[in-house]
């Protein structure tokens, strides 16, 4: 793990080896990463927002571990109001988010991961790909929540 701060940018980077434990710990990570931010900086996080950020970890490291070979790159960071998740891996094809169908088992990762997040955008890197989701930190602009309280 290799925190960094740059004035106004807090950010953490962690490279996962890609094998299955890797989905647990890159959670734990974000999880982690968002509690440090609250506690140490004073950043208004809320609990609803520690949870959604897991879940979109927990889903594009899902599918960086299912589709790509070796390690995935987790790099987590404080811009604004938002949390920053970017994923990177191996595989330099770019997720595509399948139409809705009700009658479909799985694969429904990408579909959740868009409809939570404020933005979403997947580049191809020079060597694989990197995905990135953005967050609210807050469930109001206030920062004010039933959440916080918890």
């Amino acid at each position: 793990m290799t925190p960094h701060s740059h004035g106004a940018l807090l950010s953490l980077a962690v490279a996962l080896d890609g094998q299955g434990p890797c989905i647990a710990e890159a959670r734990h990570t974000a999880s982690g990463f968002l509690t440090r931010m609250r506690a140490e900086h004073g950043i208004a996080v809320s609990q609803r927002a520690v949870e959604v950020t897991q879940l979109v970890v927990s889903e594009l490291v899902t599918n960086a571990q299912k589709y790509a070979v070796g390690p995935i790159l987790l790099d987590l960071r404080i811009a604004g109001d938002l949390v920053e998740v970017q994923v990177w891996d191996s595989d330099p094809v770019l997720p595509v988010a399948r139409a809705a169908d009700v009658g479909r088992v799985g694969q429904h990762g990408l579909e959740i991961v868009m409809a939570v997040c404020q933005g979403f955008e997947a580049t191809r890197e020079p060597v694989g790909k990197r995905i990135t989701a953005r967050l609210a930190l807050t469930d109001d602009p206030l920062g004010v929540s039933a959440w916080t309280s918890r």
